[in-house]
């Protein structure tokens, strides 16, 4: 039997950034550990959504970084270098509204037209829960701490600190859809 899906993924992304952005991959960890507590509300997808979100942030390896724009560098490079499942992709690729950071960019259009966001709302959500309620220590935090801290790092006049104030709305009320969700699924 081959190596599953988590597995591929968790070996991928710590050999891409375990050295070079031990930070990164300690978010990553604490991602892919929260994806994992949603496993009896996703179903049959609950493997998907923790490879999404060990490898959600991928895209920030050096040696990945050809736009510099971290969710498209991280798609392209699962898809690229390594074959990966489209939906896998996809999930990397549009992972916490980033199509709202890929218009800053100028990179909206490149996005959408290579990895399509999946008409797949709650494992969407799924994943901008996980990323936005996990510190960049791989603990957990709330949404709303976590968009200030976003914006604190960045500043609020960068095109980081732009995008999170823009998709602050979306993201709480993707981290609320999935706590609904969680409350309504039986023990």
């Amino acid at each position: 039997m081959g190596e599953s899906i988590v597995a591929w993924a968790r070996r991928v992304a710590e050999t891409e950034l375990s050295d070079v952005l031990p930070r990164r991959w300690a978010h990553s960890q604490g991602v892919a550990d929260r994806a994992a507590g949603l496993s009896h509300a996703l179903g049959r997808d609950a493997e998907l959504l923790v490879a999404a979100a060990v490898l959600h942030d991928v895209g920030y390896a050096p040696r990945l970084a050809g736009t510099g724009f971290h969710p498209l560098d991280g798609a392209r490079f699962l898809r690229d270098e390594h074959g990966a499942d489209e939906r896998l992709v996809r999930l990397v690729a549009n992972h916490s509204f980033a199509l709202l950071e890929a218009e800053e960019r100028g990179l909206r259009e490149v996005l959408e037209r290579e990895f399509p966001l999946l008409d797949e709302p709650l494992l969407v959500d799924a994943l901008v829960y996980c990323d936005m309620t996990t510190t960049p220590d791989g603990q957990p935090t709330t949404a709303k701490e976590r968009v200030a801290e976003i914006e604190g790092r960045y500043g609020a006049d960068s095109l980081v600190g732009r995008f999170i104030r823009r998709a602050s709305p979306e993201i709480f009320a993707a981290v609320a859809r999935v706590e609904a969700a969680l409350v309504a699924q039986p023990k």
